[in-house]
């Protein structure tokens, strides 16, 4: 229940109160520093890590990529449909955090991508997610070439250090959960086992929901202005 019931307090009460009173999810993999003049002066701007897009198939067959998503924020995991150990823990977190934002599914999109492609094809997907009651509106279980999948893992979202080509030999397997921003930054890593730090995951959702539209008045603005 505190995995449900948290994320949606913590989106009304820092949404009240505004973002200067809860900690922003901090930017991960940091590239460079720009230089900019703005008003005669010289400003130095942190640049981090984009996440560039990739295109796979969804449990429903379709070809969909990130920049599908406008405007959400995505979780991505790493997952096989006949893991016997780590994934099945993994995955029914995630399933906790699906049902946290059911009544919300335009904040947010999860993401579990295969690492074993030649078994899990589409159809093998979907009947994965009807087992596990996974709502393909705002989670998609992926799959795709291998090649390319592992070239995300390690180049794109950093799951792994260990050297591949994405060849039958190889394999990645995490625990890691990656919250990426609506503009494709990273913004956070969490055990996937862990339950507090799936907790932390789900708070910081609705963080960074509320951060995309920090320009916009308060709740209880909000709710005045409708009965005026």
């Amino acid at each position: 229940m505190l995995a449900i019931l948290v994320p949606l307090a913590g989106y009304l009460i820092v949404d009240h109160y505004g973002k200067n009173v809860v900690p922003i999810p901090a930017y991960y993999i940091f590239e460079r520093v720009d230089t900019v003049v703005k008003n005669g002066k010289t400003v130095y701007d942190s640049v981090f890590h984009t996440v560039e897009d990739i295109k796979l198939t969804n449990q429903l067959g379709q070809q969909v990529t990130l920049s599908d998503l406008p405007d959400k924020v995505l979780l991505i995991n790493f997952f096989f449909t006949s893991c016997p150990s780590i994934c099945p823990r993994m995955m029914g977190n995630l399933e906790k955090i699906q049902q946290a934002y059911i009544k919300n599914d335009t904040l947010l999109q999860l993401l579990s991508i295969t690492v074993d492609p030649e078994r899990d094809s589409a159809e093998t997907l979907r009947m994965y997610g009807v087992k596990h009651d996974i709502n393909p509106d705002n989670w998609w279980l992926l799959t795709g070439s291998k090649k390319e999948i592992y070239e995300f893992a390690r180049k794109q979202v950093f799951v792994s250090v260990t050297q591949g080509d994405g060849g039958p030999d190889d394999f990645i397997h995490t625990e890691k959960l990656i919250l990426v921003d609506k503009d494709h930054h990273i913004r956070g890593y969490y055990d996937g086992l862990d339950s507090n730090a799936v907790r932390k995951c789900a708070n910081d959702i609705a963080v960074l929901h509320l951060e995309k539209d920090k320009h916009r008045p308060g709740l209880l603005k909000r709710l005045f202005s409708t009965t005026e």
